[in-house]
């Protein structure tokens, strides 16, 4: 069996550009699926599957470890640059798909079956609607309020907020009592049996992180997110030991040398490794193994497209430190119009059963996806009140 092709699909989706990988077989009816979506890289992201694909056309692709090997170490530059990992994070998940569909089971059977009967999932609020996640004022706490209650009734018993102003490296009061005002509205909103997370978008300087993590400990969080730069390892391990707040991060980090540092460091108690981003399946596989022997929990970054959300379910159904999935439902109105999915979700409670189709249990429309071509990604852009350049 060979690899024949490696081909790029594009299915703009608002704000990010979903790109889904195929992996063709001169197997008749043997494919797989992956998913390399990257905001505002589109192009260069598909740019880099036809340098990679380079190296596979011809070779069996259930030879994935050493497919993997041969993208990430081959053509002199090491795959842990954002584009080039994205990249071969795509091509990762489909070979894994083939794989599954060759033998026929999940992919989760492949790794040693389940662990689990079940995934919990949290929403962004809003149901990743771009306007309610990241658009919603944080002067406008009644507004977080409503929100958390609409996930509550929709479902979800663990959510997810932007509920952190962008902030200079160090500000007064006012961001802080922001934060707090709309922390403690959702609170008063759901009560204590919902969990919170507030996710700082790595906007705040360490410093900030740290006051910020104070002022919303009462409130007890489940996490608290990316409080600073992910390059500031020390800074985020600053603030895990300021507060016992559970703090988050992992979600820009490449490859397992990255996470070996933060576990090293104790940084963190959730790595949230992105499996579109951090080397596909085979990679984070190694990641959680690290943070198991660290006993860090594990909740993989997935605000991405259907294909991503099949590849974190079939990897936490057979990964122990595995905690909860992120999901997103409502960034685009058709969304379940792209995709057929072999899980089922429960609407009480939002958790996901597992299914019995083979490889990631998903098949992509293809017809449904050339409905949304490729279209530039809304930029975002941050300025400070001065004028200066901020984090998004």
């Amino acid at each position: 069996m060979k690899i024949t092709a490696i081909e790029t699909l594009v299915c703009h989706a608002r704000m990010r550009n979903w790109i889904f990988v195929k992996i063709l077989t001169d197997q008749d009816g043997l494919w797989g699926w992956g998913e390399a979506t990257l905001e505002w890289h589109t192009r260069a992201v598909c740019g880099a599957i036809e340098d990679v694909a380079q190296l596979l056309i011809g070779e069996d692709p259930t030879r994935i470890e050493h497919l993997w090997q041969m993208m990430y170490r081959q053509h002199f530059w090491h795959g842990n640059g954002i584009i080039r990992a994205t990249a071969i994070s795509g091509i990762d998940l489909a070979l894994w798909d083939i794989v599954g569909k060759i033998h026929g089971v999940p992919v989760h059977k492949l790794f040693g079956g389940p662990v689990r009967d079940y995934i919990r999932t949290y929403c962004h609020l809003g149901g990743g609607k771009m306007e309610d996640f990241y658009e919603t004022s944080t002067a406008d706490a009644k507004r977080f309020a409503d929100l958390a209650r609409q996930a509550v009734e929709d479902g979800y018993t663990a959510m997810k907020t932007m509920a952190v102003p962008e902030t200079m490296p160090l500000e007064g009061l006012r961001p802080i009592n922001y934060a707090e005002a709309c922390v403690l509205a959702m609170r008063e909103a759901v009560g204590d049996d919902i969990d919170l997370m507030v996710d700082c978008h790595a906007r705040p300087s360490p410093r900030m992180g740290v006051l910020f993590a104070k002022a919303l400990e009462p409130y007890r969080l489940y996490w608290f997110e990316e409080p600073c730069w992910p390059e500031s390892v020390d800074g985020i391990a600053e603030c895990q030991r300021a507060v016992t707040t559970p703090i988050a991060t992992g979600e820009r980090l490449i490859g397992q040398h990255a996470f070996r540092e933060l576990l090293e460091k104790r940084a963190c108690s959730v790595i949230q490794p992105d499996i579109t981003h951090v080397g596909g399946l085979s990679e984070v596989r190694r990641v959680a193994a690290m943070a198991e022997a660290y006993r860090v929990a594990i909740a993989p970054h997935n605000p991405q497209g259907p294909v991503s959300t099949a590849a974190s379910i079939e990897f936490g159904l057979a990964t122990p430190s595995y905690i909860i999935c992120e999901t997103v439902t409502q960034d685009v109105p058709w969304r379940k119009d792209v995709v057929s999915e072999g899980f089922t979700v429960e609407p009480k409670g939002r958790i996901v059963r597992p299914g019995n189709r083979p490889g990631l249990g998903i098949e992509i429309n293809e017809a449904e996806v050339k409905k949304h071509p490729f279209e530039q990604e809304i930029l975002q852009r941050s300025f400070y009140a001065d004028g200066s350049v901020g984090d998004w």
